[in-house]
């Protein structure tokens, strides 16, 4: 516990460092203009195509009707952009994760180990395409769990827990592998990942939670919100990559702490031993 405290404090401080807030800025622009483009260019066709299907759909249209009856006419508006946003948000979050994944985290996890582990041996484990595959992979497996568990969000309980849970396991298997893909060997990676399951799965809940505060906005936006979407997509996509940015800082504080007790712990072999006395000769 203590170690996961310290790395969560120490993660903080790296977030406010000129080069962390510099590296965010490639992701936050990359995905900014993707997304705003595609909303540009897609959002009227895609709330034409989403009202269409909800007044083909009978109870929902006769949900609407009761509404029209009383004035409401403006909710079909509003139902609609909650439906195209539903589907936004979370393509938001993947791509700012993967994005982040791929242009910050190298470069965070040099800047930790060169300020904090100068003397941590790179035996490079992973390489660019296996971390690329097994993000790809792990983001994929959470699309599904979201598709899949989305009937369950209806029940309150369910959708402060389920959503956090899926995103902290992606979140875990992409920062875990990536952070410790150019120091540990492929063995030591997967030894830290079995034993230390709990803690990161803990911080990747955290993050999960955290990763849930962008989408606090179209609360606080209210109805006007739906007005302005594709300019507060591009705060929620800044949001995220300020969340992605401490969770690389914070997996990378953590795991490369516990790759040094590991390697602290080991067995000196005696092949080393044997070195070690011809040099001192």
């Amino acid at each position: 516990m203590q170690d996961l405290v310290d790395s969560f404090w120490r993660a903080v401080a790296y977030c406010v460092h000129p080069r962390v807030i510099g590296l965010s800025l490639l992701p936050f622009v990359v995905a900014g203009v993707l997304v705003f483009g595609a909303m540009y260019f897609f959002w009227e066709d895609a709330n034409a195509v989403v009202r269409a299907t909800l007044e083909s759909w009978r109870l929902v249209e006769s949900l609407l009707h009761w509404l029209d009856s009383f004035g409401l006419q403006s909710f079909r508006s509003a139902l609609t952009a909650i439906v195209v946003l539903a589907g936004v948000l979370p393509v938001v979050l993947l791509l700012s994760l993967l994005l982040v994944a791929l242009c910050m985290t190298p470069a965070i996890v040099r800047l930790v180990a060169q300020r904090r582990f100068p003397l941590l041996e790179k035996k490079r484990g992973g390489t660019l395409a296996q971390s690329v595959m097994a993000s790809l992979g792990a983001t994929l497996l959470a699309l599904v769990l979201i598709v899949l568990s989305m009937p369950l969000w209806l029940i309150p309980p369910l959708v402060m827990v389920l959503p956090p849970l899926i995103w902290g396991w992606l979140t875990y298997r992409v920062f875990g592998f990536d952070v410790l893909a150019e120091h540990a060997s492929a063995d030591e990676r997967r030894a830290l990942l079995k034993a230390h399951r709990i803690p990161m799965m803990t911080m990747g809940v955290i993050c999960g939670y955290l990763g849930a505060v962008p989408s606090l906005i179209w609360a606080i936006a209210g109805v006007t919100g739906f007005i302005f979407a594709p300019f507060l997509v591009l705060v929620a996509v800044w949001l995220y990559t300020l969340v992605f940015a401490f969770s690389t800082a914070w997996f990378t504080h953590y795991a490369l702490a516990a790759l040094q007790a590991l390697r602290a712990g080991e067995p000196v072999i005696e092949s080393e031993v044997l070195l070690a006395r011809d040099g001192a000769s």
